[in-house]
């Protein structure tokens, strides 16, 4: 796709599909309508004895509702907007077709006050996946527009318990409401990004879930955090992890997981004593998340220590004609970033940050959806060859495509299979390698949202 045709479809907004059609023709099992509306209620996350809190939700619920089908499916969703704002809806780490991606002013139009929307796409992956608004995602995220996105597969362990756990954590004030004077300030777009103060796990404070003795629950953890990077201590538990976000990787034992902005984990627990302590330990001091309990009334299970089986992760094909795309990360408090281009122009760090509220940059390019970053042929195998040059960590998402992630740093942990989203630390090398074969505009951006807001993106083209 030429730059010029871009921009014009870009500015097209409304008008249609802003795309080629996904190669993607095969037959799809049909599904019911999904009825999603955004507005504004009150609802307590904050315990017992606490204030409700003015929130924005999707179906007055916090998570919005699950939403659950089979690989195969068709997703079908009719998203009304009752809020005064415009808004979209992203199904993070779904392959979507691209007019169905859900970037306002990219790839559709945003959903006005009082318009709807109608979301129609295959599910071609299973696993755990979430959905979130992503215009102005940085406060409406931050007001609680996300829900969870399930594809069951005929290759799924067996289990007795299939628990999904959404976690966040929320900025509240003194009088349990949302600290909205936090809201787009300066020093956290240009640090860590807007960290909470207060814990929930499905829209609640510390719940319980209640199980069989003796059973196999698959615990599914997704953040849906705007910037904390979360670890989550399973004290005296077995378990073991199989998938990483949504994607089937090697089994291994763990203790700990730690998830990024978006991330999700998939955890096999085998419950072989009255409960297990879900815990975070981010701060170095220990918050309690949730608890799965036995419940005694329940008749026990016998799938206990029986084998795990999941499908092999997907293998890192043949890495020739490879091309390489280079990204430097920079930007933020104590960074080196001192001028970038911006909307054609060169300016200074302060001209940014004071006139643009922009404050980060990949290749001295600030972040806008007027400006392609790279133009990729379809079906190109591509590595995005990431340098983190800043003082902060960066939870790194790719719409469209999943991504191996490769590395010359032989002391890095690296996942088997692939991801969608990838936790930099600073001054990381990485490589994230994917196929192109997904044609459309899509983003590359940090998931601490406040980085996205302020320049840490940008736009390839795939044609």
């Amino acid at each position: 796709m030429k730059r010029r045709h871009f921009l014009t479809l870009a500015a097209a907004g409304a008008t249609g599909s802003l795309v080629a059609p996904s190669p993607w023709t095969h037959l799809h099992a049909a599904t019911p309508v999904q009825q999603i509306t955004a507005g504004k209620t009150r609802l307590n996350i904050a315990g017992a004895g606490q204030p409700d809190t003015d929130l924005w939700l999707y179906n007055q619920s916090c998570p919005g509702p699950m939403l659950r089908y089979r690989k195969g499916d068709m997703l079908r969703a009719e998203v009304r907007n009752n809020l005064d704002v415009a808004t979209a809806i992203h199904w993070h780490g779904i392959r979507n077709l691209n007019e169905m991606d859900g970037v306002a002013n990219l790839t559709q139009a945003p959903i006005e006050p009082g318009e709807s929307f109608a979301y129609e796409f295959p599910l071609n992956d299973s696993g755990t996946y979430w959905y979130h608004a992503h215009h102005m995602g940085w406060e409406q995220v931050a007001r609680g527009l996300y829900g969870p996105l399930i594809i069951d597969d005929d290759q799924d362990p067996e289990v007795d318990h299939d628990l999904c756990l959404m976690i966040d954590d929320w900025r509240l004030d003194n009088d349990g409401q949302i600290d909205q004077a936090s809201l787009g300030g300066l020093h956290d777009w240009s640090h860590g990004g807007r960290l909470g103060n207060w814990l929930t796990v499905n829209g609640k404070s510390a719940p319980k879930f209640r199980v069989k003795d003796k059973a196999r629950i698959r615990l599914r953890l997704i953040s849906a955090a705007n910037a904390r990077i979360m670890t989550f201590q399973l004290t005296d538990a077995s378990a073991t992890l199989i998938a990483l976000d949504g994607a089937f990787c090697q089994p291994e034992q763990v203790t700990t997981i730690t998830l990024a902005p978006a991330q999700r984990a998939d955890v096999i627990l085998d419950m072989d004593r009255g409960s297990i302590e879900i815990t975070e330990i981010s701060t170095g001091e220990p918050y309690p998340a949730a608890t799965v309990v036995v419940d005694p009334a329940l008749d026990p299970s016998t799938l206990i220590n029986t084998p795990i089986n999941t499908p092999k992760p997907a293998a890192l094909p043949s890495l020739n004609n490879l091309r390489r795309i280079p990204i430097h990360m920079q930007g933020g408090a104590m960074g080196n970033l001192q001028t970038a281009m911006f909307e054609g122009a060169e300016l200074s760090l302060r001209e940014l940050a004071q006139k643009h509220k922009k404050l980060w940059a990949f290749n001295g390019q600030i972040g806008d959806y007027s400006t392609l970053f790279a133009e990729i042929d379809q079906n190109d195998l591509v590595s995005l060859d990431v340098y983190n040059d800043t003082a902060w960590r960066h939870g790194m998402h790719l719409h469209g495509h999943h991504f191996w992630v490769m590395s010359n740093d032989p002391t890095l942990a690296l996942p088997s299979g692939q991801r969608d989203t990838w936790l930099m630390q600073p001054q990381e090398r990485i490589s994230l390698v994917f196929k192109a074969d997904n044609p459309g505009l899509w983003l590359f951006h940090c998931h601490m949202l406040e980085h996205a807001a302020s320049g840490m993106g940008a736009v390839l083209s795939i044609d």
